[in-house]
C-alpha cells in the first residue's frame, strides 16, 4: 500500500543529502534573523540596513534558484548538485569571518546564490531516483531537514544569546562545516538506475526552454507559485524576523525571544515527521484543509493582539501545529507530482525564484512597517495565508487528480506520478 511500502536505505540517504539544501537554506535565513540584532549593534546598522541584509539573503536565493534550476536541466543535475553546495560553504565562511557589514553582504551574496541553486536541483535529483510509490515521502523528508536547519540555528542562538559576535560567528560557522561535509558525501553518492550523463556532464536530452511554457507545465507552475508565494510571505517574515519582532514589537529580551522560538520548534519537527509518514497517502491532502484553517486562525490571533506577547505565544502554538501540514512540504510534494519531469528543476527553480524575489522585497520593508504599524503587517500576512489556503484547495481538487489520470497502468492511482504516460516508473 502507498505510504507503507519500505523504502531502501540508499534512497533515504539520497533524500537526506538532498535535504541538506533545505537545511542550509533555512539555516542561512534563520541565522541572519537570530543574529540581526547583534549585527545591528556591532555594525551600527539602522532599520533600512537591517532590511537590506534580509532582502539580499532572500533575493540571492531567488536568483540562485532561477539560474541553478536551469543549469541543472541543461548541464546535468548531479554536477550542479555537487558544486553549488561547495560554493555555499565558501559564502558561509565569509559571513562567519566578516569584519564589517560590507564583507558580510559579500558572504550573504555567495551563500544565498548557492543555496538557491541547490534547492530545485536537489529536489529534482531525489525525485528522479524515487519510484512513484515513495516520491512523496522522500521529497517530504527534505522538509524535515528544513526544520532541523531552523532548530539548530535557533538553539544555538538561544545558547549563545549573551555572547555577541562570537556567538553569531559560531551560528553561521556550523553552516560552513555542514556544507563541506555534505559536499564530500554527495560527491561519492551512487543512486540505483541513475540517468547517465554525457562526458561533459550534460543531460542527454536537455529540453528547450520553450518546453517550460506549455500548458502541461504552466498551469501547475502557476498554481504552486501562487500557493508558495502567499504562504511564504508569512513564513518567511517570521523565519527572518521572528526574533526581531518579539524583541522590537513584543518587548521580549533577546534570550526570551530565542527561547520562545526554540520551545515551539520540537512540535514542528515531530509533526513534519508525521507529514512524511502520510506524504504518499490520501491523508496528505485531507489534513491540509484542517491545517490551513488553523494556520489562518493563528495569524488572526496575532493580528488581533497587535503582536502582544501573550497573543504571540498562542500564535506560535497554533502555527507549529498547522504549518507542517499546510506549508512548504506541501509545495515540494505537489511540485514533484504535478510538474513535468523533464523540466522539473527549471520550472520549480522558476517558482522558487519568483517567490523568493517577492520575499526579498517584503523583507526590505518589514522592519520599517513593523516599526510603523505591527497590526498592518500582521493583517497583511493573514490575508496572504487565506489566499494560500485557496490555492492549495485548487491544487488538491484540480491538479493532483489530473496528474493521477496520467499515471501509467499498474501504478497506485491514489498518489499521482510525474512519469510520462506509457513508461514504467523506477522501482528499487
Amino acid at each position: 500500500m502507498a505510504g507503507t511500502r519500505p523504502i531502501p536505505r540508499p534512497l533515504w540517504k539520497a533524500a537526506a543529502l538532498s535535504g541538506m539544501a533545505s537545511y542550509l537554506d533555512a539555516g542561512l535565513i534563520v541565522s541572519i534573523s537570530v543574529n540581526l540584532a547583534v549585527y545591528r549593534d556591532s555594525y551600527d546598522m539602522g532599520v533600512w540596513m537591517a532590511g537590506a541584509i534580509s532582502a539580499i539573503v532572500t533575493g540571492c536565493i531567488a536568483v540562485g534558484s532561477l539560474v541553478g534550476g536551469r543549469l541543472a536541466d541543461l548541464f546535468g543535475r548531479r554536477r550542479v548538485y555537487n558544486w553549488d553546495i561547495f560554493c555555499f560553504a565558501l559564502g558561509a565562511l565569509v559571513i562567519t569571518l566578516a569584519p564589517d557589514d560590507i564583507t558580510l553582504l559579500v558572504g550573504v551574496l555567495v551563500a544565498g546564490l548557492a543555496a538557491g541553486a541547490d534547492l530545485p536541483t536537489s529536489l529534482a535529483v531525489v525525485s528522479d531516483a524515487a519510484p512513484s510509490w515513495a516520491r512523496g515521502r522522500l521529497v517530504a523528508f527534505t522538509q524535515v531537514m528544513w526544520m532541523l536547519g531552523i532548530t539548530v540555528a535557533i538553539f544555538l542562538g538561544f545558547v549563545l544569546s549573551t555572547t555577541g559576535m562570537t556567538g553569531a560567528r559560531l551560528i553561521t560557522g556550523q553552516l560552513a562545516v555542514a556544507a563541506i561535509v555534505t559536499w564530500a558525501l554527495r560527491s561519492r553518492l551512487k543512486l540505483p538506475d541513475e540517468p547517465p550523463e554525457t562526458e561533459t556532464g550534460a543531460a542527454p536530452e536537455a529540453i528547450s526552454l520553450k518546453g517550460v511554457w506549455t500548458r502541461a507545465a504552466l498551469l501547475p507552475m502557476t498554481a504552486t507559485f501562487v500557493f508558495y508565494v502567499t504562504w511564504g510571505l508569512g513564513a518567511n517574515t517570521f523565519g527572518q524576523f521572528g526574533t526581531y519582532l518579539l524583541v522590537t514589537v513584543s518587548d521580549a529580551s533577546q534570550s526570551l525571544a530565542t527561547g520562545i522560538n526554540l520551545a515551539f520548534i520540537p512540535i514542528g519537527v515531530l509533526l513534519t515527521f508525521a507529514f512524511v509518514r502520510v506524504a504518499d497517502s490520501p491523508w496528505r491532502d485531507r489534513l491540509f484543509h484542517v491545517a490551513a484553517v488553523v494556520q489562518i486562525l493563528a495569524f488572526v490571533i496575532a493580528s488581533l493582539t497587535a503582536g502582544a506577547l501573550v497573543g504571540m505565544l498562542v500564535f506560535f502554538v497554533l502555527y507549529q501545529l498547522s504549518n507542517p501540514f499546510a506549508g512548504e512540504a506541501n509545495y515540494k510534494v505537489w511540485s514533484q507530482l504535478t510538474l513535468p519531469a523533464d523540466t522539473r528543476a527549471t520550472t520549480q527553480g522558476l517558482t522558487y525564484a519568483l517567490s523568493r524575489g517577492v520575499f526579498a522585497v517584503a523583507a526590505f520593508f518589514t522592519p520599517a512597517l513593523a516599526d510603523h504599524s505591527p497590526s498592518v503587517l500582521l493583517w497583511t500576512i493573514t490575508a496572504c495565508m487565506t489566499a494560500a489556503a485557496l490555492a492549495g484547495v485548487f491544487i488538491i481538487r484540480v491538479l493532483v487528480p489530473r496528474s493521477a489520470r496520467d499515471v501509467p497502468d499498474g501504478v497506485d492511482l491514489r498518489v499521482p506520478s510525474t512519469s510520462p504516460a506509457g513508461l514504467p516508473d523506477k522501482e528499487h
